[in-house]
């Protein structure tokens, strides 16, 4: 496999990462100018959940048909061209068929970028997904980072997005080429039942989604209301999960090859659970940063191998084992929030995490799922 192919998969995992992160300095404004209440933008905000779920498994069979290369260009089109709508648009009815627009592509891109991912490493012969998956990280990061700067230098929401859509093309004008023409068997259906070995890393998956989902939107609230840390410190738990998140994973190849993805999961699983045990355990503010980096170093490379584990199964055909096990895992970070919001309010906060962190040690007990 061409050192072209490795570096366009990096692009296209910077890109979806890139393009997902850039709206999310764009919420406020586009609350206010819907004039819209927190629970109407909640609602709002499940079209771009929803039309990810819809397109990634359609992205699986379509990236097996036509080729990732064809489905990455599409969705990233697809994403240049929902951006502005989302700066400026008024209503609404517009905002969610914008947000339907762009969960599609988001989510199409992720799948698809997955999907080369696999085969690249596979004709590669080493491990490289940890790398790719930092890609998304730091895209993450640059997209969010870099709105926000523009549009504290006094950019329109607009012409954000419209740099933001042209770094994108950029991307792929550049790296496009690179991408594959071909994405597995022919003649592939558009969707088959996740069965066999699937199933499992689907669920696994799933936990660490809602982990991550968790760390997301409920570090800030745990550090505020249990630990008692003023609300414009309590950012700083999702920071910490973030980087150390980010620097696992550009790291985590090197750590996977030395020690094989099974002791990856073992060490993964259990070093996130300690980290909300920690957070959990130890009534001080220091001792929950210190345990939400923890999560995020831990469940850093457990994706990457389980993305690994799918390209060596013969259950499914991979195209379809990837987009199956991405919906699911996605499914996490969408459902996680609200989970972990139904059991903080029948029990409370520190024995929702906690029940995260049982579900993480059942994910390194699931360490021989990602064979040899």
């Amino acid at each position: 496999m061409p050192a072209l192919a490795e570096a366009s998969t990096r692009a296209a995992f910077f890109l979806g990462g890139f393009g997902m992160a850039a709206w999310a300095p764009l919420v406020p404004f586009a609350k206010e100018r819907a004039h819209l209440d927190d629970g109407a933008l909640g609602l709002l905000l499940l079209c771009l959940g929803a039309g990810s779920l819809i397109a990634m498994p359609l992205a699986g069979a379509l990236a097996t048909r036509l080729g990732c290369r064809a489905v990455i260009w599409a969705a990233s089109l697809m994403i240049c061209a929902a951006l502005p709508w989302l700066a400026i648009g008024a209503s609404p009815l517009w905002l969610a068929a914008a947000l339907l627009v762009f969960g599609a592509g988001v989510g199409a891109v992720d799948v698809a970028a997955n999907i080369q991912a696999v085969t690249v490493e596979g004709a590669a012969g080493r491990t490289l997904m940890s790398g790719f998956h930092g890609l998304f990280s730091l895209g993450g990061i640059a997209g969010a980072g870099g709105v926000s700067l523009l549009l504290w230098l006094g950019a329109s929401p607009l012409w954000a997005m419209l740099v933001a859509a042209a770094i994108i093309l950029g991307l792929m004008a550049g790296f496009g080429h690179g991408l594959l023409s071909h994405g597995g068997a022919d003649g592939a259906p558009l969707f088959v039942l996740p069965h066999g070995r699937v199933v499992l890393i689907g669920w696994l998956c799933f936990i660490v989604f809602l982990a991550e989902g968790s760390m997301l939107d409920w570090s800030a609230v745990f550090l505020t209301s249990v630990r008692d840390v003023a609300p414009a410190h309590a950012g700083l738990g999702y920071a910490g999960f973030a980087v150390a998140m980010t620097l696992g994973r550009l790291n985590g190849d090197r750590v996977v090859q030395a020690l094989g993805g099974p002791a990856v999961l073992v060490f993964g699983g259990i070093c996130a659970a300690s980290g909300f045990g920690l957070a959990i355990l130890v009534p001080s503010s220091a001792a929950a940063l210190a345990g939400f980096t923890m999560v995020g170093l831990g469940a850093s490379n457990v994706v990457p191998v389980l993305y690994s584990a799918i390209g060596r199964q013969t259950a499914m055909p991979p195209p379809l084992a990837v987009a199956a096990v991405t919906t699911v895992g996605y499914a996490g970070i969408l459902a996680g929030p609200a989970l972990i919001g139904f059991l903080a309010h029948a029990t409370s906060l520190p024995w929702a995490f906690a029940a995260v962190a049982g579900l993480l040690v059942a994910v390194a007990a699931s360490a021989r799922i990602a064979g040899p």
